[in-house]
């Protein structure tokens, strides 16, 4: 087995301060867990409502919302109806926060934080200008 190790001066990974370790991406299930309790928080709904709405366990939505299962694409589709939002909107709302979070693991640490603002309830995903040519496009692009 080869040790893998990242390139030298690869200008595709952030520089770490003081020879730390980068912090994680975050993953798919944390962040549509995340989605998934902001909306039913919002909303001043209960786990228990929301779960019996979605007919799926109270504890396994629990778990859900705690990014600890991955979730199947209908149990994701039946907690989402029951907050009033379609599959793509939980998609897309949880695309902008990965956005958000991959926008802050890579920006210097001299530029000052400006939180991207989140569309509470898109109806489709929002139009981005091109690149420029001069500039490296650090995109997402999910597919089923």
């Amino acid at each position: 087995m080869i040790p893998l190790r990242p390139a030298p001066g690869r200008p595709d990974v952030p520089d770490v301060p003081d020879g730390g370790t980068p912090p994680r991406e975050p993953l798919w299930r944390d962040l549509v867990g995340e989605v998934l309790r902001r909306e039913r928080r919002a909303q001043e709904r209960t786990l228990k409502d929301v779960a019996d709405a979605a007919r799926i366990s109270l504890p396994y939505l629990s778990e859900v919302e705690r990014g600890r299962k991955e979730a199947s694409s209908e149990v994701l589709a039946a907690a989402a109806h029951a907050l009033g939002l379609g599959l793509g909107d939980l998609l897309s709302l949880a695309h902008g926060e990965l956005t958000r979070r991959t926008a802050e693991r890579c920006r210097p640490a001299a530029v000052p934080h400006r939180p991207a603002a989140v569309p509470h309830r898109p109806a489709a995903v929002p139009h981005r200008p091109a690149a420029a040519p001069d500039r490296t496009y650090r995109g997402l692009c999910l597919a089923a």
